[in-house]
């Protein structure tokens, strides 16, 4: 089996090298991904100028190309995004705006250049709201031709109207951990029977 690859796009809201909830998440993901074979790289989205809009490239130095040629590079996309007011963040929202412009990007077989490639899904928050957002990036993702694993979000969220971060948990919550490695066990074993058996063209 050739080497697998995986992307993690953090959508954090702070630019580096602010400490990020999110990034160490998206880290954590991408190590349990190296675990299985997987290599990769994190990308912090606010680092770069990406641009609002719906086309693969908005063109006036929008750095999204870039970042979507890493992605359709690669066998894996990790989305992580922090909860804010219960939703998945504007940057993680603008990514999904971004990808709507796969649904007319295809092969010469007719089919979404994003068929085959497998997604995960992390989430962090000090409040409520991890299945929402959940529901919001599973929806979207399969939309724009990814396939989701068994099991295809980690997520740690903090008691209500309490002030603790994931990036204050010493050591990692036992759990958050196992949903992890399992997340990149299944979305490795997923991708790696993608790689040998892609979808078929549509009729």
């Amino acid at each position: 089996m050739s080497e697998l690859t995986c992307l993690v796009l953090n959508c954090t809201l702070k630019k580096s090298p602010a400490e990020s909830s999110t990034d160490l998440l998206g880290s954590q993901a991408l190590a349990a991904l190296g675990d299985q074979g997987v290599a990769g790289t994190i990308e912090r989205v606010v680092d770069h100028d990406v641009r609002f809009g719906v086309s693969p490239d908005e063109g006036d130095g929008d750095e999204w190309p870039a970042l979507r040629q890493k992605m359709l590079d690669a066998d894996i996309l990790v989305l992580a995004t922090p909860i804010w007011l219960g939703q998945p963040s504007s940057v993680c929202k603008m990514v999904l705006e971004r990808l709507d412009a796969e649904l007319s990007e295809t092969d010469d077989q007719g089919r979404m250049l994003t068929y085959g490639k497998v997604a995960g899904i992390a989430v962090v928050g000090n409040e409520d709201g991890a299945h929402h957002v959940t529901a919001e990036l599973a929806q979207g993702l399969t939309d724009v031709g990814f396939s989701l694993p068994a099991n295809a979000v980690t997520y740690w969220v903090g008691e209500a109207m309490q002030g603790v971060d994931y990036k204050d948990k010493s050591p990692t919550p036992e759990k958050t951990d196992a949903t992890t490695k399992t997340l990149a066990a299944n979305a490795a074993h997923l991708a790696g029977l993608l790689s040998h058996s892609p979808y078929p063209a549509p009729d």
